[in-house]
């Protein structure tokens, strides 16, 4: 059984930095999109079987660093592919991918029969390349601002921070859609593409993905031929360099993430404020002074001395009503409290020498009382 033909198409390094990026954009994606929605069902109930909001964040947070190490990462293998291994610069934008999206289209609406052929990357591939550069970008630019609200408004206007909230969003559901849409379809069920876990293509896969590359592979002309000593030299002078800009990159990944602590914790104490109490407590209104003996009336004094000290308990509502003569002379439940013809006997009386009623009066007030009963109770 003759075994089929491949081509190498990502080295293990590509492979490990796209498995990478893969999990670090779920991981954004699982806990971003709850966030965006969080008032809807379906997204509160993502956050609780998360651990809660504050876990989502943090989470959320620790996967936008991987991803940012990883960018580092891609940066400066971008580098020294271009400096050093001289490779052809074959995911930039040509006019060709204009012309091929354009045959593709017609293809696939019955307008041509022809499928274009394409090189190393085809136009989708360049398209989704650029998508990443620019949504990592955005999302880089905004995240930061989101992350460090306060800092950007020292620099920036206050409505910076709501916009940059609705950018990071949106750019988010994009990038979410066209994963699911675009790169799903193309490289999953239109015909499944398996080179970036195998690290290879099969000749008719070649042939019918890539067969401008396929072409120059079998022509010799698809890498640029390198001088030995030159790439050695070249390794040399990129080394350092790629070293330095490596650790001036990831330093500003950890100023990114280490800014700011919390708007919380930048708000200054405040100071602490004792309960209002006042120095003397509130007064309790004077009784009224007794008047002389031979003043003694219900309208001179002793109906004020009744709203006074009794009608708390005896107003209008039931039992003994204190509130007005006519009230006074009627009595209670337990009959007549005032007796002209044994004034001792007075349950108005009785009641305030016992010295277990609840309103006791003074005994000045209770002399006054008393005699004013003695002397038959006068209105007037």
């Amino acid at each position: 059984m003759t075994k089929e033909k491949t081509y190498p198409r990502f080295t293990l390094a590509q492979r490990i930095e796209h498995l990478t990026q893969l999990v670090s954009f779920t991981i954004l994606a699982v806990t971003g999109l709850p966030q965006k929605f969080v008032t809807a069902p379906w997204a509160e109930g993502m956050i609780v079987a998360l651990g809660g909001i504050e876990q989502v964040r943090i989470v959320h947070r620790v996967a936008a660093t991987v991803l940012l190490i990883a960018t580092v990462y891609h940066l400066v293998m971008l580098g020294y592919k271009l400096y050093v291994t001289r490779v052809k610069l074959t995911m930039l934008p040509a006019l060709k991918d204009a012309v091929d999206a354009w045959q593709v289209f017609a293809h696939n609406i019955g307008l041509s029969k022809v499928w274009p052929k394409m090189g190393r990357f085809t136009f989708e591939e360049k398209v989704e390349y650029w998508a990443f550069v620019w949504g990592t970008v955005v999302m880089a630019v905004t995240g930061f601002i989101l992350w460090n609200p306060i800092a950007t408004a020292r620099f920036l206007p206050g409505e910076f921070i709501p916009a940059a909230k609705a950018a990071h969003g949106g750019e988010a559901l994009l990038a979410v859609l066209s994963i699911l849409i675009w790169h799903f379809y193309g490289v999953h069920f239109r015909r499944f593409n398996k080179s970036m876990w195998t690290g290879k293509l099969s000749e008719e896969e070649m042939r019918h993905e890539h067969p401008l590359e396929l072409a120059d592979i079998e022509a010799g002309t698809a890498t640029r031929p390198v001088d030995p000593v030159d790439l050695r030299q070249r390794q040399r002078r990129f080394l350092p360099v790629a070293s330095i800009a490596s650790v001036i990159l990831l330093a500003g990944v950890a100023w990114f993430v280490s800014f700011e602590e919390t708007a919380i914790a930048t708000i200054p104490a405040l100071p602490t404020v004792e309960a209002f109490a006042p120095q003397t407590p509130t007064p309790i209104p004077p009784t009224p002074t007794p008047p002389p003996v031979e003043s003694l009336t219900w309208n001179g004094y002793i109906g004020t001395l009744f709203a006074t000290k009794c009608t708390s308990c005896h107003g209008e509502a039931g039992g003994l009503a204190l509130t007005t003569y006519a009230d006074l002379l009627a009595g209670g439940a337990n009959g007549r409290v005032i007796d002209a013809s044994t004034p001792a006997e007075s349950l108005i009386l009785v009641a305030q020498t016992t010295g277990e009623h609840p309103g006791l009066l003074s005994e000045i007030e209770l002399d006054r009382l008393t005699q004013w009963v003695v002397a038959g109770a006068p209105e007037r």
